[in-house]
């Protein structure tokens, strides 16, 4: 995440163990485990030792520990080197570590501009160049076919009028 001073409200120390689903307003770290649902209005931080069986909503989301469970978080999910999550992640914007894991679905649905679904209209009614080629293949061989055919016929008329 960017280095920019972040206000924690809650702090869930390691050890600490919360049994049902936690909420937070403003942003949260947690290093201790989560047996539930968490929902936190501002950045939730879990660290190296953390772990969480539940979902988990924030606007942003950066993850040292490990999560069973799916994330929400419309702003940024990072995954930083050590964490592992097992579990659906939906975010505009993600950052994975090459040693983090990573195992479930990623949604960054985000639209399309309307620029860019005209441009791709525009180029399907193109050619590509293989088609292009194909079709001139097609049509030389075509041209080739019927010129052997007048000869052969023009061949035959000759023959026919010398017997």
């Amino acid at each position: 995440m960017k280095k920019k001073e972040l206000k924690i409200s809650t702090l869930i120390g390691k050890g600490c163990v919360v049994g049902g689903d936690f909420k937070a307003v403003g942003s949260a770290r947690i290093d201790g485990t989560v047996e539930g649902d968490i929902s936190v209005e501002g950045t939730l931080i879990l660290g190296a030792g953390s772990f969480v069986e539940g979902n988990i909503t924030a606007q942003s989301v950066l993850v040292s520990g490990e999560v069973n469970g799916n994330i929400q978080a419309p702003v940024r999910t990072e995954l930083v080197a050590g964490a592992k999550v097992l579990g659906d992640i939906e975010t505009a914007v993600i950052v994975v570590d090459e040693n983090a894991i990573f195992q479930g679905r990623l949604d960054m649905n985000q639209a399309v501009p309307a620029k860019r679904v005209r441009a791709k209209n525009i180029r399907a009614g193109k050619k590509s160049a293989k088609a292009m080629l194909a079709e001139a293949l097609s049509e030389t061989e075509e041209l080739d076919f019927s010129e052997n055919k007048e000869a052969a016929a023009s061949e035959t008329e000759t023959n026919s009028e010398n017997e």
